[in-house]
């Protein structure tokens, strides 16, 4: 069984908090009052029975009661139903934390249905209690403070992609290779990126529903804020799919460099393979055994030690005039 809030506002003036839910009809049949119902870990009893004292459409509660909806807006004769995710990045164990946020909005209620205690709800409900000269537009304030928190929240993520993505690009200049542990790391928070992107991109399209006129939930005076809200979500999308083309050009640079340290160990490796086989080709030439000059005497040896000294010294030379050593 989960935990359940309630608030009821008369003329934007919080006028009751913490009642059953029993009692949401009987507070909605007075006039000029809103109710808000927070739902954390539902059982589908639970929100069955809400459903029904709430005439909620069959299909948005069988989408609340199911996990990993993307985020959208669906418009049904009575309300409509949202759904959107909270997000934070956890830095130790580099993975996002999320909690899909269903709600079903009205004129005259609002029901927000939580997977979990992960994203507080506390924060919005301070951000209604300080904001009471805006509570008096209602529903469309409340569903606006939600999204703006959940929405704020996005930017600390992308702070922390930023930074993570600043270390590695200094990781990956350091002059030595990532090693398979960072290389591990590094695939899982490029995951993590793709996933919030995916998460965060399509709630766009959710404000934007929200900002047309025929929705009945959005007053006119609270155009400017959704506005302003579109603006966000617009910024948050622009900045992950900079945050996409950076991690390319990163992994393009890393490649690049790995071929290029290759390369550099290749020209060692071959430069040093010619120094060598100078003295192998002269010894094996007088090693044969056929006469030759200076077979037998010192000044046979003394001439091929020092073709192998000037032979060497000279490739030497000409491989360190190239960088190649």
């Amino acid at each position: 069984m989960g935990t359940a809030h309630t608030r009821a506002y008369r003329g934007g003036v919080l006028e009751a908090e913490g009642f059953p839910m029993g009692e949401v009809s009987e507070r909605l049949g007075e006039s000029d009052t809103v109710v808000w119902i927070d739902l954390c870990a539902p059982s589908a009893a639970e929100l069955h029975e809400l459903a029904a004292e709430l005439g909620l459409h069959e299909l948005a509660v069988e989408n609340a009661l199911d996990p990993h909806q993307r985020p959208k807006l669906d418009l049904y004769p009575t309300h409509a139903f949202l759904a959107c995710h909270a997000i934070r990045f956890d830095s130790g164990a580099e993975r996002l934390v999320t909690t899909e946020i269903d709600a079903f909005v009205n004129d005259r209620w609002l029901v927000t249905v939580r997977a979990n205690e992960e994203f507080p709800i506390g924060e919005v409900t301070n951000r209604w209690d300080g904001a009471t000269d805006m509570t008096r537009h209602g529903v469309g304030f409340l569903l606006y403070s939600l999204l703006d928190t959940v929405i704020d929240a996005y930017f600390d993520v992308l702070a922390d992609f930023d930074d993570y993505y600043d270390e590695v690009s200094d990781l990956i200049f350091a002059g030595t290779p990532l090693s398979p542990e960072q290389q591990r790391r590094w695939f899982h928070v490029r995951q993590s990126l793709v996933r919030f992107h995916r998460l965060a991109a399509p709630l766009r399209e959710v404000v934007s529903g929200l900002l047309r006129r025929e929705h009945t939930t959005v007053h006119e005076e609270l155009y400017p804020y959704y506005q302003d809200l579109y603006d966000h979500i617009l910024r948050v999308v622009e900045s992950t799919d900079a945050l996409r083309d950076l991690v390319t050009t990163i992994v393009e640079t890393n490649l690049t460099l790995h071929e290029y340290r290759q390369n550099l160990i290749m020209k060692k490796v071959t430069s040093w393979a010619a120094i060598i086989a100078v003295p192998t080709l002269i010894t094996g030439y007088y090693g044969m055994n056929v006469p030759y000059p200076g077979e037998g005497r010192t000044a046979g040896w003394l001439v091929s030690v020092g073709l192998i000294v000037v032979c060497a010294a000279a490739l030497y030379a000409l491989f360190r005039r190239k960088g190649w050593l």
